[in-house]
């Protein structure tokens, strides 16, 4: 039988270079996001649907996992790849920019364990969170998104306690840097991307495909006993320093 999936932010560079792995597993999907446009690109190269949604909306994304179950019957697991990044001080960040961040990632978070929770409840199923490196080390000018996904990790733990009994096992992966269209501005700057680098104890920024391989790893069915997880995919960056 085929496994079935949806990915939030599917057309970001996580989510899409997800999507390519189940596809071609020959996994049935469903692409959910803002952007329409991008979304039908995708999925007409790997054979997806997809769903127009607002991540923070929880209507929507309650509506988004409905359609899912009508089309496909019943519902693996989902991975929520939706994200953003904003490296200012604490100092500096508007009450519209801490509102924003949180809604963004943790409450797209909660919407999507809220809705995916009430639709596996009978069969189990596997979510998965993107949190990020920077929640679990100290990083200047992370305050809004360190916080944010702190938050997330919190909600996955707790969820996947909350809900084990049920058979639905929650994680979150944790990246570094990773080159997406959400950080090509920073690694524009030929300076910062060294230094970024230099900050993974592996030597380089990483590729969507690195987080998506776990990503993928934990959606699968064979993963049964993996759950409550933070799993850093991150080069070392928050666990290992090679230098004294």
């Amino acid at each position: 039988m085929q496994s079935t999936y949806i990915v939030i932010g599917a057309y970001g560079g996580i989510g899409s270079a997800l999507a390519r792995r189940l596809a071609a597993r020959g996994a049935r999907l469903l692409l959910a996001g803002r952007d329409e446009v991008r979304l039908a690109s995708l999925a007409a190269q790997i054979g997806a649907q997809t769903f127009g949604l607002d991540a923070t909306n929880v209507r929507q994304v309650e509506a988004c996992f409905k359609h899912a179950t009508q089309l496909f019957g019943s519902l693996n697991g989902v991975a929520n790849c939706v994200g953003s990044l904003l490296l200012k001080p604490a100092h500096l960040l508007s009450e519209d920019d801490w509102d924003a961040t949180l809604n963004t990632n943790l409450k797209s978070a909660f919407a999507t364990v809220r809705a995916a929770t009430l639709t596996m409840a009978q069969t189990g199923g596997s979510i998965v969170l993107l949190s990020t490196a920077a929640a679990r080390i100290g990083l200047a000018n992370h305050e809004a998104i360190s916080a944010a996904k702190a938050g997330i990790e919190g909600l996955a733990l707790a969820a996947a306690a909350t809900y084990a009994a049920r058979g639905i096992r929650v994680n979150c992966v944790a990246p570094g840097m990773t080159r997406t269209p959400l950080t090509a501005k920073l690694l524009q700057n030929e300076s910062m991307a060294k230094a970024s680098a230099s900050m993974h104890a592996l030597g380089r920024i990483g590729e969507p495909d690195d987080v998506a391989s776990a990503i993928e790893w934990l959606l699968d069915p064979v993963q049964s006993w993996v759950t409550g997880q933070v799993i850093g995919v991150d080069g070392g960056l928050s666990r290992i320093r090679t230098r004294s």
